[in-house]
C-alpha cells in the first residue's frame, strides 16, 4: 500500500499523526516543507507516490496551497487534506478552490482526523479504479442484470444483418445500443447514419429519407441523396419510429421488403444495401390498435426486439455512471474532476430519474459547474433530487430480449429476459423479496409515514425532510446494530453502506451503541 505523506513544520503534529496512522495499519512518510515533497515526487518512479497527502497550510519555505496546486498538476486524482490553525473562511475557500479533498482545522480531534484520512484513502482507491475505467471506457456502462441481458443481446446480434427494434424510455440510451450493434458488426467500416423521424417536419421527412431529384419541389435546385443512400453498405438508425407519418410508413415498408425506393420526383429505382435499426419509446402494439401505425410494418421491424431498461430498474449502476459522467464533464469543461461522497451517491440512487441516463448525465454536468467544493455532499445535489422522497417507488417491468419472426413476434430468446426484484427490495436496498415484511405491514408503515409527514407539513415547519430522514436513519442503524450486537462493519454490510458512512452517521445522529 502506498504511504500517507504528512507535511508540517511542527514535529509534534507529524509525530502524533504518524503514530495514529501506523496503529491503523497505514504507512506514512513525513516532510517538513513543500520543497521536500516536490523533490521526493521528482525522485519517485511513475505509478509511485503517496496514497493521500496531508499538508499544513502555512510553513516556512512554502505554502500548503501552493503545494496543493503543484500536486494537482502532477497527480490530479490525489486526495489532499489541508490543515491549518487559521480556521477562517478565506483559507477554507482557497483550499477547496484549489482542489483540496477536505479542510482540517487545528487543533483537531485525532480519531476524527484518522477517520478523515481513511475516507481519503478510500476515495484514492476509487479514483484509481475510475481512471482505469475512463482509459478504456466502453460505449455503454452497466453491471445490473437487466443491462447484462442487453449486452448479451448485442453480442448475439452484432454479426447478423437482421432488422432490430430497440424499445425503451426516452433518455435510456437507445442510440448507444444502435451504435454498439453497428460498431461490432461486419458493417463497422461503413457509414452509420441516424435520423430522428419525430424531429423532422412531415413535408421534409420523405426527402430526408429517400432524397429528391432536381426540380422535384420548390427550392430543389439540385439532386440530393437521402439517408438510405448515405447509409448504403452500412446501418441506418431510425429513431422514434413510432412517430413516423402513416403515408411514409408505406414507403418504408417497401424498402424493407425489397431494398428499392424512388427519390422524390424520381422515376428510376434506387437500390440500397442497408441494415435498419429502429427505436421508439412508444408502445407500438397500442399504436397499431389505434390505427396510427401499420401492422405489417410493425411485424417487419419487430424481427428482433431489444428492450433497454429504465435507469430506475438498474439503480446499482447509478454510482458507476455518476463517477463516469463527473469525469467526462470535467474533461469537457477543462476543470478538476469532482468526487462524490457516499451519502450523496446513496441519495442520488433513490431518485426516480424520469429522464433516465441522459438526466443523470445532465445532473453530473450541473454538479461539475455548481457544486461549491471538490467533494459533492448531499446538500449540493440539485433541488429535484433533494425534494424526491427516498421511499418513492415505481413498478419495474421485465427487461426482455424478444426474438421472433415476422409471423411470430411473441417468441422470446430464453435466457435473455431478466426478472427484477419487488420494488420495495430493489429501490430501498433492503434485500431480496423473501426477506421483506408482509405487504400489509409494509403498507401500514408507509401510510403511517405519510400521515406523519402531512401532520408536520401542516404545521408550517420547513425542516420536515431533515426531521423524518434523521428519524428514519436512526431507526435503521439502531436495528442493524441490534442484529449484529454492535458490530459496525457487519451492520454496514447488512445495510449496504460503507464502513465510513455508518461511522459518520452514528456520530451525526448521536446514536448510543
Amino acid at each position: 500500500m502506498k504511504p500517507i505523506w504528512i507535511v508540517d513544520d511542527d514535529q509534534s503534529i507529524r509525530f502524533v499523526l504518524e503514530k495514529a496512522l501506523l496503529r491503523e495499519g497505514l504507512p506514512t512518510r513525513s516532510f517538513t516543507n513543500p520543497r521536500e515533497v516536490l523533490k521526493a515526487l521528482d525522485a519517485e518512479s511513475e505509478g509511485e507516490g503517496p496514497q493521500v497527502l496531508v499538508s499544513d497550510i502555512r510553513m516556512p519555505g512554502g505554502s500548503g496551497l501552493d503545494l496543493l496546486s503543484a500536486i494537482k498538476q502532477r497527480m490530479p486524482g490525489l486526495p489532499v487534506i489541508i490543515m491549518t490553525a487559521f480556521s477562517d473562511l478565506d483559507s477554507a475557500v482557497s483550499a477547496f478552490q484549489s482542489g483540496a479533498f477536505e479542510y482540517l482545522p487545528k487543533p483537531f480531534d485525532l480519531p476524527k482526523a484518522v477517520e478523515l484520512i481513511r475516507r481519503a484513502v478510500g476515495e484514492s482507491q476509487r479514483e484509481d479504479v475510475a481512471e482505469e475505467k475512463m482509459a478504456e471506457a466502453p460505449e455503454m456502462l452497466g453491471q445490473a442484470p437487466a443491462m447484462q441481458d442487453v449486452f448479451r443481446g448485442i453480442g448475439r446480434l452484432a454479426q447478423s444483418h437482421v432488422t432490430v427494434l430497440i424499445t425503451g424510455e426516452s433518455g435510456s440510451g437507445k442510440e448507444l445500443v444502435a451504435h454498439a450493434l453497428h460498431k461490432h458488426s461486419p458493417r463497422a467500416n461503413q457509414p452509420f447514419v441516424a435520423i430522428n423521424t419525430a424531429a423532422i417536419p412531415k413535408d421534409l421527412l420523405e426527402s430526408e429519407l429517400f432524397g429528391h431529384e432536381r426540380g422535384a419541389f420548390t427550392g430543389a435546385q439540385a439532386s440530393r441523396r437521402g439517408r438510405f443512400e448515405q447509409a448504403d453498405g452500412g446501418t441506418l438508425f431510425l429513431d422514434e419510429i413510432g412517430d413516423m407519418p402513416f403515408d411514409l410508413q408505406t414507403r418504408l415498408l417497401r424498402v424493407l421488403s425489397d431494398g428499392n425506393f424512388y427519390r422524390v420526383g424520381g422515376h428510376s429505382a434506387v437500390k440500397a444495401n442497408v441494415r435498419v435499426i429502429a427505436a421508439t419509446h412508444q408502445d407500438l402494439e397500442q399504436r397499431v390498435k389505434e390505427g396510427v401505425f401499420r401492422e405489417d410494418l410493425y411485424h417487419r421491424l419487430n424481427v428482433i426486439r431489444l428492450r433497454l431498461p429504465a435507469l430506475r430498474e438498474r439503480r446499482e449502476d447509478v454510482p458507476m455512471l455518476a463517477r463516469y459522467f463527473l469525469q467526462r464533464s470535467a474533461q469537457q469543461l477543462g476543470v478538476e474532476p469532482k468526487r462524490i461522497a457516499d451519502a450523496a451517491l446513496e441519495r442520488l440512487s433513490y431518485f426516480q430519474f424520469p429522464g433516465n441516463v441522459r438526466q443523470l448525465e445532465n445532473i453530473c454536468h450541473w454538479l461539475t459547474v455548481m457544486a461549491p467544493a471538490q467533494v459533492i455532499e448531499v446538500k449540493d445535489l440539485p433541488p429535484e433530487v433533494l425534494a424526491a422522497g427516498v421511499l418513492a417507488s415505481s413498478a419495474p417491468t421485465q427487461a426482455v430480449w424478444a426474438n421472433g419472426s415476422p409471423q411470430d413476434t411473441t417468441q422470446h430468446a430464453g435466457e435473455a429476459s431478466a426478472s427484477l426484484a419487488h420494488p420495495s427490495a430493489t429501490e430501498s436496498g433492503l434485500g431480496s423479496p423473501s426477506l421483506l415484511v408482509s405487504p400489509v405491514m409494509a403498507k401500514i408503515w408507509e401510510s403511517g409515514l405519510e400521515e406523519e409527514a402531512l401532520a408536520l407539513l401542516n404545521t408550517g415547519r420547513t425542516d420536515v425532510w431533515d426531521v423524518l430522514t434523521r428519524r428514519f436513519e436512526t431507526s435503521l442503524i439502531q436495528a442493524a446494530l441490534a442484529t449484529t450486537r454492535g458490530r459496525r462493519i457487519e451492520a454496514a454490510q447488512k445495510l449496504g453502506i460503507g464502513r465510513n458512512t455508518i461511522t459518520r452517521k452514528i456520530q451525526e445522529l448521536g446514536i448510543e451503541e
